[in-house]
Formats: structure tokens, C-alpha cells, sequence
């Protein structure tokens, strides 16, 4: 049992939509497929990932450097202890081997995107699907229901409050119980009126979350803050720079409401100053960790360990990016739920054929892995890549 090759390509995921701080006009992602000399159900096994949207593809990385540490090691050192199936675990170590600690750069992604692949192999290996895989190993009860949230809502060219608001009533219409807009983009005026144009809209149908990709400096965010707690929002995303934990502490004072914030922090170790110095709220915020872009599954754990240490439960956690990886997370391990993208950053957003949305959640097919072969859009694009 062995991996054969590992490929990668870099895709365009471009729009003309942005955020308080970026652009999406030349964004990209990788796509790589893990492929093994494993036949299950008449099909080689062939694992896939993809980085989240707002990072950019790592194709350097992973080609230059992460790949070459898996492929030139003896095999069996990637196997688990009975030689079954892969080792998540060991073949991350291999990955991070003569990588020094801190200052994540961009290899965290680039190693989260490999990660995601090996975990789907290793599942389809056991010919599973990755949340029940999981279950089984923590010895938890698998819950195939799992709550989304429809993230959109960014500023476009020409795209007025009207346009604003009809998007928005789509999710609603869609099941979706949670909507996210962004802001920060604008200014408080202007961003003031677009949220009372949405809440208009959605009229107790949904909770509406806002986000500004952190883009303030505490005078702003308190500003904001006070403009903001006068709604009954369902969170008051990332507020400032993600390192910045004093500011999110100081927002403690101004904002009692739900906070959230830790797309961008990429180490549990980041997650570990965030709960210490970051003033976070067990009892009422959010964690948004986002395993892809973050090291993968195998940190993941490791930062869940830590959400243990400091009293908070796994329900708080509801990650970033709107991939299938963190679904199965969310519906294995007993995350509070995922963010989803139904109209943006496809294919690799959403979920498989035939998945509705109901009530604000979804139910997860029973498709060995990930489940990405349930996408057809998305199942072609790497089956390109892989054959």
C-alpha cells in the first residue's frame, strides 16, 4: 500500500465581489488529488482536497516542497500501525519535517490542502464516510444533521440594496435560517442602512450575521459596536486584525452580543492565545477555525484539545470556507455547524446533488470519504486531474 503520485493544479475561483479588505478578481485555489495503488469498488482510490477561498493557490509549496517529503519516504512509515490504511498523522509529520515553528506563511495552507485529500482517501480506504470514520475513532455517536449558514452578501459593482436584499430573500427561500452580509467596505452610514435594508427583508424569517474581514481599528470598531448592538444579530464577525487579541478583548465592553472570529488564525497554538488574551466568550461566541487553511484535520484535533483545556465546548465551533471537509467535521466530532456559499466560489463550494437545505440544515449522504464523487460538477474537475 502506497501513495503513487501526488498532483496539484491551480484554478481559477475569479469574481468581481470583495469584502472590507480584498478582491476576488484574481483569486485562485489548488486542487490536488492524492493518488494510492488501493482499488476499492473497481476504482484506484485517489483522495482530494482544495484550499478555502481567500488564499491563494499554493502550487509552489506543494509541488517544491510537500509532495517530494511524502514521495521520497519509505511507505510503510505512512501506514498505520497494522498496515491497513494510511496514517493521517504520520504523513503529516513527514510533511512538517525540517519546518521550524511559528510564522505560519502560507505552508499552513498548502499543508491543509494535502491533508484534506489524505483524509479522504484513508476514508474511502475504509470505504466510509469521513464523519462516521471520525466518530468511530473519538467513540462518539456520528449526527448526520448538521446547521448551515448562507455567507454572501459582499460588496459588487452596481449592486444596490435592492439587488442586496433579493439575494439575501433567495437563502431565506433556499431554507437557509442564518444569513451573512459583509461590511467595513463602505462606510458606517452606508453599511448601517444595508443592514436595516436586509433585516427589512428577512423580517424574523432568518438572523443575520455580519462581517468585517477585519478591517477596523478599535476606534471604528467601537463605533460599529455601538451602531450594531442596537440589532439582533446572530454574530459581529472577525472585528479587527486576527492577531490583534487585545482589540477583540477590548470589544467585550461594547459589545455584549455574539462574537465571532479564527478563520485566519492557522495553529492551535493561535487558537490557544486567542482564548487566553482575546477575551472570548464560551458562553455565547463562535470559533471559526478553518481546517483547510489551518494544517488540516491532524491540527484540528489538536486545537479541539485545546478548545477542551480552556472550557469550551466543540459546539461553538462553526468553521470557515463552506467545504464538504469541514461537513464531515461538523457531523463526526460535534461542531456547532459550517458556513456554506450556495452561489459563490464554485464548484468547490456547496454541497452534494440532491442536498437541501431545510430548516437551516442539511442531512449528510452516506458517500464514502468526503463525499465529493456526490458533487458532479465538482467530482469532474478532479477526476481530470487524477486520470
Amino acid at each position: 500500500m502506497r501513495i503513487v503520485d501526488i498532483r496539484e493544479v491551480t484554478k481559477p475561483i475569479s469574481s468581481p465581489i470583495r469584502n472590507a479588505y480584498i478582491d476576488f478578481s484574481k483569486m485562485t485555489a489548488s486542487l490536488v488529488a492524492v493518488i494510492t495503488d488501493v482499488e476499492r469498488n473497481g476504482r484506484r482510490v485517489v483522495g482530494y482536497g482544495f484550499n478555502s477561498n481567500g488564499r491563494y493557490g499554493q502550487g509552489g509549496l506543494i509541488r517544491e516542497r510537500f509532495r517530494s517529503r511524502i514521495l521520497d519516504a519509505d511507505p510503510k512509515q505512512l501506514l498505520n500501525q497494522a498496515g491497513s490504511n494510511f496514517d493521517p498523522h504520520a504523513i503529516w509529520g513527514t510533511m512538517m519535517q525540517n519546518e521550524k515553528p511559528g510564522g505560519h506563511g502560507e505552508r499552513s495552507v498548502a499543508v491543509g490542502t494535502i491533508d484534506m485529500a489524505v483524509w479522504d482517501a484513508v476514508a474511502k480506504i475504509e470505504d466510509k464516510p469521513l464523519f462516521r470514520l471520525l466518530a468511530d475513532k473519538k467513540g462518539l455517536q456520528a449526527n448526520p444533521k448538521v446547521f448551515v449558514y448562507a455567507a454572501g452578501g459582499y460588496y459588487y459593482p452596481g449592486k444596490d440594496d435592492a439587488a442586496l436584499r433579493a439575494e439575501m430573500r433567495s437563502y431565506v427561500d433556499r431554507g437557509y435560517t442564518v444569513v451573512k452580509m459583509k461590511i467595513g467596505g463602505a462606510s458606517i452610514e452606508e453599511d448601517q442602512r444595508r443592514i436595516e435594508s436586509v433585516l427589512n427583508e428577512i423580517n424574523g424569517d432568518a438572523q443575520l450575521a455580519v462581517d468585517a474581514n477585519g478591517r477596523f481599528d478599535l476606534e471604528t470598531a467601537i463605533a460599529y459596536a455601538k451602531m450594531l448592538r442596537r440589532y439582533p444579530l446572530f454574530w459581529f464577525e472577525e472585528i479587527g486584525d486576527p492577531l490583534d487579541y487585545q482589540l477583540q478583548a477590548a470589544m467585550t465592553e461594547f459589545y455584549p452580543a455574539p462574537m465571532a472570529t479564527g478563520e485566519n488564525l492557522f495553529s492551535h497554538l493561535d487558537a490557544r492565545n486567542l482564548l487566553r488574551y482575546g477575551g472570548m466568550r464560551p458562553d455565547r461566541d463562535w470559533l471559526q477555525f478553518d481546517c483547510a487553511l489551518s494544517y488540516g484535520l491532524v491540527e484540528y484535533l489538536r486545537t479541539l484539545d485545546v478548545l477542551h483545556e480552556h472550557g469550551w465546548s466543540p459546539t461553538r465551533c462553526i468553521p470557515h470556507g463552506g467545504h464538504q471537509m469541514s461537513l464531515n467535521i461538523a457531523a463526526g466530532l460535534g461542531l456547532g455547524g459550517n458556513e456554506s456559499y450556495p452561489d459563490l466560489f464554485q464548484p468547490y463550494g456547496g454541497f452534494p446533488d440532491g442536498v437541501d437545505v431545510i430548516d437551516g440544515h442539511i442531512i449528510m449522504p452516506e458517500l464514502p470519504g468526503i463525499g465529493f464523487e456526490g458533487k458532479s460538477d465538482l467530482i469532474t474537475v478532479m477526476r481530470d486531474l487524477a486520470e
